[in-house]
């Protein structure tokens, strides 16, 4: 039986991290050798400079993604809990009876109504069902600045607090400004109500938590006094289009190895992803005051991306982040198609850029700085990876319409013959690939390895088949969203803000007309790719072929793949299933019941226009 205890682990990741950093350090010092070998006959130009300066960056995030989820693997595999090392999870065996109170805050900012109040239902019953109700209340903060949808919210919400609140602890109030977006709406709460409550659970307008899960999370809380936060793993669920039916079997599939590896070296300095989250309320008020950044937005004002700021500024503080995977009972929404999915993309890449002013904030942990500079990284990687295709592109078509300079820049007796590294470009070529494409093959064998899991996903056949097709998909939507990002980056460095626009929630398709518009320069540049290479240089296309294929077939990718039809049609014959659609938890269930066709989890199709 667990000791349900975290705090004592917390000093006891310095091996971990000389692991998982040395081998990714270690994994990027012989890529990048190789790449200067197969770069150096002739000597390195600054073309060559550029491309090995490009280099560097993706290939170490690769690496850290990869030996993480090697150790998420290896640990799944034997059956040890990621921060124990044992057995047996902190969070398992009997629930302790509370002695704390905790807020389950729902901020929300123009939603669908019914969806929320159906959502946040489904939570209050799961925890009344534990039979600990009375250590919890529900707020429900509205930041809406629509007059009609403020009327309609009040009166859902006091539908459903006549339904099912006899025990009077759910509440709701509105903020006559939104003023700080979704922080300046905890903070308001705090200031009010955060007094009478020792901690709070942030859901997402489109979360729905389980009652077991948010008892077990209180109560890791109360055993441990040092303990500022602890995330979840969050599985996307309730979608019908085949957009967000491949994200969600991904997330679901993969994303329990890779959480894994992260706790494991991460321990008590592992991030806040802003939402389905317990945090300790006195913690949060005393040292989780965001700065406003010199400057006007974009990248000076408000910080956008609070959640890894607030996770820095606790452990700065002296308090402790989690992520716990094994918990599960975490569930939300994804946008149903590209377009959704890079406006969501959009509003953080502005955000996460804003955390690169960050960086040298005093008194940070220097793991909180890996978590900021890593989430810059994330997307900066674009266009870094865009340069280095550029810069490849241009050295490979200038040998083919130049030949090679035998007798370099100087007067030479002797030629400079061509020097081809076949061994070294396949060492990296297997090195990438592997870095790349193992961790999901890892996670496929392990739920194959186990039947049970397995049948969760479909069965053996449907689920070697969805993991086949979604790395085809992966594949070709990884070149789109490269351009996208750095689209966004260029836009935002130029001055142009975004905003926090409320994300669409419901399941929408891409029509014909806007998906050309949206792509029509990703295809004329994957045309034009295509064509010149074709001509210069066409032993060099089947290197670019999937980059150059995923641009071409940008509009029919985006269209087919918002199409609910399609998303069944997948469904039905057991493709991209996901063990919540196999086994539907009662929470979803009870969740989807209380929702018309009108909006969230049972929503009718519409258009992007």
């Amino acid at each position: 039986m667990s000791d349900w205890t975290l705090d004592r682990y917390a000093t006891r990741a310095g091996w971990r991290r000389v692991l998982i950093l040395g081998l990714t350090v270690l994994t990027t010092i012989i890529g990048t050798l190789l790449m200067a070998e197969i770069l150096e006959p002739g000597g390195i130009s600054a073309i060559e400079v550029g491309v090995l300066a490009a280099f560097v960056p993706g290939f170490t995030m690769v690496s850290l993604s990869f030996w993480a989820a090697l150790a998420g693997f290896i640990l799944r595999l034997v059956g040890l809990h990621p921060v124990s090392l044992r057995r047996a999870a902190p969070s398992s065996g009997v629930v302790p009876t509370l002695a704390t109170r905790t807020a389950i805050l729902m901020p929300i900012y123009n939603e669908d109504s019914e969806a929320v109040m159906a959502r946040l239902a489904a939570t209050y019953e799961s925890v009344r069902s534990t039979g600990q109700l009375e250590s919890f209340a529900f707020h429900v903060l509205s930041d809406s600045t629509d007059e009609e949808i403020a009327r309609v919210e009040q009166a859902r919400f006091d539908e459903l607090k006549r339904r099912y609140d006899a025990e009077g602890r759910m509440f709701y109030r509105r903020r006559p400004k939104n003023i700080g977006r979704k922080a300046g709406n905890i903070s308001d709460w705090l200031s009010a109500d955060g007094a009478r409550y020792d901690y709070m659970v942030i859901l997402d307008a489109d979360s729905v938590m389980s009652g077991d899960t948010i008892v077990r999370l209180a109560a890791l809380m109360e055993r441990n006094p040092r303990t500022g936060l602890i995330q979840t793993l969050t599985a996307s669920v309730g979608r019908d289009t085949l957009f967000a039916r491949l994200m969600q079997f991904s997330g679901r599939l993969y994303g329990p190895l890779l959480a894994t590896g992260h706790s494991f070296w991460q321990a008590g300095e592992s991030n806040y992803y802003g939402h389905n989250a317990i945090i300790r309320v006195a913690a949060f008020a005393e040292h989780c005051h965001l700065p406003v950044l010199r400057g006007k937005p974009p990248l000076g004002g408000e910080i956008l991306s609070h959640d890894f700021v607030e996770a820095a500024l606790l452990r700065r503080g002296g308090w402790h982040v989690w992520l716990l995977p094994e918990l599960g009972g975490s569930f939300e929404e994804m946008p149903t198609n590209l377009l959704d999915y890079a406006a969501r993309d959009r509003r953080w890449v502005q955000g996460n850029l804003q955390h690169a002013r960050l960086l040298g904030m005093p008194g940070l942990h220097w793991m909180s700085r890996l978590h900021l500079a890593w989430g810059v990284l994330a997307y900066v990687a674009s266009p870094l990876w865009l340069i280095m295709l550029l810069l490849t592109g241009v050295l490979v078509l200038d040998q083919a319409v130049n030949g090679y300079a035998y007798f370099g820049d100087h007067r030479s007796l002797f030629p400079l013959w061509p020097e081809y590294k076949p061994n070294e470009i396949q060492a990296l070529l297997i090195m990438t690939a592997t870095l790349l494409f193992l961790p999901k093959l890892l996670s496929v064998i392990l739920a194959l390895a186990r039947g049970e899991s397995a049948q969760r996903f479909g069965g053996r056949l449907a689920l070697i088949a969805s993991g086949v097709l979604e790395l085809a998909f992966s594949a070709l939507l990884a070149p789109v969203t490269m351009l996208f990002h750095t689209a966004f980056i260029a836009a935002i460095l130029l001055g142009r803000p975004v905003g926090w626009p409320p994300q669409p929630r419901e399941e929408r398709g891409v029509r014909w007309a806007a998906a050309v518009e949206r792509h029509l320069t990703h295809m004329l540049g994957g045309a034009i790719a295509t064509g010149v290479i074709w001509a210069l240089a066409p032993e060099f296309l089947v290197w670019v072929a999937p980059v150059c294929a995923g641009l071409l077939l940008a509009v029919p990718l985006n269209v087919l793949s918002s199409c609910q039809r399609c998303g069944r049609v997948a469904r039905s014959v057991g493709l991209f299933l996901i063990p919540e659609e196999v086994r539907i938890p009662r929470e979803l269930s009870f969740a989807s019941r209380q929702v018309s066709s009108g909006g969230g989890l049972g929503a009718a199709a519409s258009s992007v226009s």
